[in-house]
């Protein structure tokens, strides 16, 4: 049961190293915004028409939340099990589809553009996460999650490897610029898209998030374990504030470390957001960029913190 605290500052916000004091705001507290999803994802924020979308992948459907009245309706369905969400720098919607096993773009007049289905002849897994560089090219992860069962997609035969690939935003060609994963899942860009994180969530005996050198903004360089999640524990979105902190959707088998973890770019964990149940991605929004909000398992919260979110992530 949900119980927001009547406390500030809010205990759910948590310091686990003095530099992650400056990001509580003592004056803001976690707030629950909707709940009533089966498996929650993907939130990206529209700052010119001051609403969230965000996916509920089992339901087949991406919901609408409203600032100014705090209304939540449906955006669309079916959404093709839609998981990952953002933008492209013209503020077009960018979403990765289980079950059609695609990355789409909605044009402004709401047409359907098929940014990626396949990678040289073979169909894609299921696009799960995405993010889109200053450069306009799209980034995205192809584990197999919905093409596992029902729940998420469609049970189906995986044609290619689990792998990160780009989508050029001139040519529109697709190219893959890493693999040797077991279940790639979020991504997310340095402030000066020098690095790229990319959560592995299936690794084992632990599940871990990779960094990457990004070489001539194109291709990826130098991987190396950013962090090591530790038993039971479980990242899922990531996305970077600005001053080069990764801010991680996360659960773990008991539940003690459910909501969101905070690392700074040395991967020291500095500070916890304690939900009732783990997040699975996340992003920045509001009209500074100052709102953190979080898609859980079942419901949607948000808290200001004092730091913003890189724009574009």
């Amino acid at each position: 049961m949900w119980e927001p605290s009547l406390r500030y500052p809010d205990p759910n916000f948590r310091i686990l190293e003095p530099s992650f004091a400056k990001y509580r705001l003592n004056l803001a507290s976690v707030e629950r915004l909707y709940t009533g999803c089966r498996w929650a994802e993907g939130p990206v924020w529209f700052g010119d028409g001051r609403f969230l979308l965000w996916s509920d992948i089992p339901n087949n459907r991406i919901l609408r939340w409203e600032e100014e009245s705090g209304t939540v309706s449906v955006f669309r369905k079916p959404s093709n099990n839609a998981n990952g969400n953002t933008r492209d720098r013209q503020g077009r919607l960018v979403t990765c589809e289980h079950d059609a096993r695609r990355v789409t773009r909605t044009e402004y007049d709401g047409a359907i553009t098929v940014l990626a289905d396949r990678f040289e002849g073979k169909r894609l897994n299921s696009p799960n996460d995405v993010v889109v560089k200053s450069d306009g090219s799209v980034w995205f992860t192809d584990p197999t999650y919905g093409i596992v069962h029902y729940y998420e997609g469609h049970p189906d035969t995986s044609e290619t490897a689990p792998a990160v690939y780009r989508i050029d935003p001139a040519s529109g060609a697709v190219a893959k610029v890493a693999d040797g994963f077991a279940g790639p899942n979020g991504l997310a860009f340095s402030p000066d898209e020098s690095l790229l994180y990319v959560v592995d969530s299936r690794f084992e005996p632990q599940r871990r998030v990779l960094v990457f050198d990004v070489v001539g903004g194109v291709r990826l360089a130098r991987q190396r374990q950013f962090i090591d999640a530790g038993p039971g524990g479980s990242p899922d979105g990531i996305r970077c504030d600005v001053d080069g902190n990764l801010w991680c959707g996360w659960g773990n088998a008991d539940g003690t470390l459910d909501g969101v973890r905070v690392f700074n770019p040395a991967g020291v964990a500095i500070g916890q957001i304690c939900l009732p149940e783990r997040a699975a991605n996340l992003c920045f929004g509001g009209r500074h960029r100052n709102r953190l909000f979080m898609a859980g398992a079942h419901s949607l919260y948000a808290v200001y913190v004092g730091t913003q979110g890189v724009a574009g992530g």
